[in-house]
């Protein structure tokens, strides 16, 4: 396969089983916490893709032994909650805008400096919305563009932090993570008031080390940590952002039956099965299980007959990184999807609204219109052979190519950045097809 451009052709039916690779959330929070730990974690079925290895080097320049077995299997230990180290270099976070969020909230609190640098994507990305509460703890977190950007210079505090109750003005997992982590070592309990309620892998991970947060409404609660007890072992469900563009293609080409293997079905990460199902989608879970705190199935799904369907800000926390891959879903609909309050979107790797239109419209010109925080996606709109751009950016390159294996095809540019998230998934299409 060519490293510039990848073909996706269009299929008559897609068959098969599909091993969904590991959580993306949950690797990243595996490695950082288990690196918190005094005892050795061995970890399975983690996600060996870019933004994760990003985690894993990061812990590993902070003193944390990091040791892969395999690819998707490895063994991590610290030196307690309070036993990280001066790194003797500047930190490269990659493109990951999970790991540096979460890792300032980790580093605020300890008594040496760390500078942050990462690729070109991430230095764009505002981290203005995490920066602004740490600071409001007593951190001192310092970058450029008002202290919004890439490279970011963490310096000790020179105290404790302050414990205190945040209304966070968004619903983002990350940022209530970095806030809850830097209260592990607050002088006081620190509570995060959200909109709504985010993914909570973090809550349910830390009550794996032993440490227990306080729920009320969508307010969550911290306190004061003195140490971690670290489980012998950590398996990370498969990742049901990865496992979306199967359920979308599943569904929208013709003739298709998949059956998707250990996927994570945590409520806070589930909304593109409920969307899915409110357009007509034939889903199925199976095999339904709890492993660490998360709950996981395998998922039946079904070529269909879908709707249009409309939903906004209440339900984005919970499928925020899924928005290209329905809109995909929606292209393949009869009548309009509407969906609002998707703002975030003009804050991830690209301009994800701006980027849905532009590329959808080569494919299906008319289709798609973007508001300032918004998409109407006009089902039933013919779908033509085109080349298509992928911004750099892993869910687009994905969703276009789901585009155009349900449609006539499509030259992705750049396809490459598959590898941020789910580097088998070419191969993985490919091997659906047959």
């Amino acid at each position: 396969m060519e490293q510039t451009k990848t073909i996706a052709q269009a299929a008559r039916g897609l068959h098969g089983t599909v091993a969904i690779p590991g959580d993306k959330s949950i690797s990243h929070r595996s490695v950082m916490f288990s690196a918190l730990g005094s005892t050795p974690v061995h970890i399975t079925n983690f996600l060996h893709a870019q933004d994760c290895l990003s985690t894993a080097a990061c812990m590993q320049a902070l003193g944390a032994a990091v040791t892969f077995e395999s690819d998707t299997e490895l063994t991590v230990c610290g030196h307690g909650l309070h036993g990280l180290q001066e790194p003797s270099s500047i930190i490269d976070a990659g493109n990951s805008g999970t790991t540096l969020r979460l890792m300032m909230g980790i580093l605020a609190p300890q008594p040496f400096l760390t500078t942050f640098t990462g690729d070109a994507s991430l230095h764009k990305r505002p981290m203005g919305r995490v920066i602004k509460p740490l600071t409001q703890m007593g951190a001192k977190i310092y970058g450029r563009v008002q202290n919004t950007k890439l490279p970011i210079t963490v310096v000790p505090a020179g105290r404790r932090l302050s414990g205190m109750v945040y209304e966070s003005p968004v619903a983002s997992a990350q940022v209530k993570s970095a806030i809850l982590l830097a209260g592990m070592y607050a002088d006081a309990p620190t509570t995060v008031v959200e909109p709504f309620t985010s993914r909570d892998h973090t809550e349910r991970m830390l009550e794996a080390f032993g440490v227990y947060t306080e729920k009320e409404g969508t307010a969550v609660t911290i306190r004061p940590v003195g140490s971690f007890t670290a489980p012998e072992a950590i398996e990370v469900p498969g990742d049901i952002s990865s496992a979306a563009y199967w359920l979308v293609a599943g569904a929208i080409v013709p003739g298709s039956s998949l059956l998707l293997k250990n996927v994570g079905v945590n409520p806070t990460r589930t909304g593109i099965l409920d969307v899915l199902r409110a357009m007509g989608a034939h889903i199925a879970l199976q095999n339904e299980r709890v492993s660490g705190g998360e709950a996981a199935a395998d998922i039946r799904v079904e070529a269909s007959v879908l709707h249009g369907t409309s939903f906004g800000a209440e339900i984005m926390p919970r499928l925020i990184d899924e928005i290209p891959v329905i809109a995909v879903a929606a292209l393949f609909a009869e009548g309009d999807t509407v969906i609002t309050g998707a703002g975030e979107l003009r804050v991830k790797e690209t301009d994800r609204l701006q980027a849905i239109a532009d590329e959808f419209n080569k494919l299906a010109p008319g289709s798609v219109e973007a508001g300032a925080d918004s998409l109407v996606i006009h089902g039933g709109t013919k779908v033509q052979h085109a080349s298509c751009f992928s911004y750099d950016d892993h869910r687009m390159a994905m969703s276009l190519a789901i585009l155009g294996t349900a449609g006539a095809g499509v030259a992705l540019e750049r396809p490459e950045c598959v590898n941020i998230s789910y580097p088998a998934f070419y191969r993985t299409l490919q091997d659906l097809q047959q």
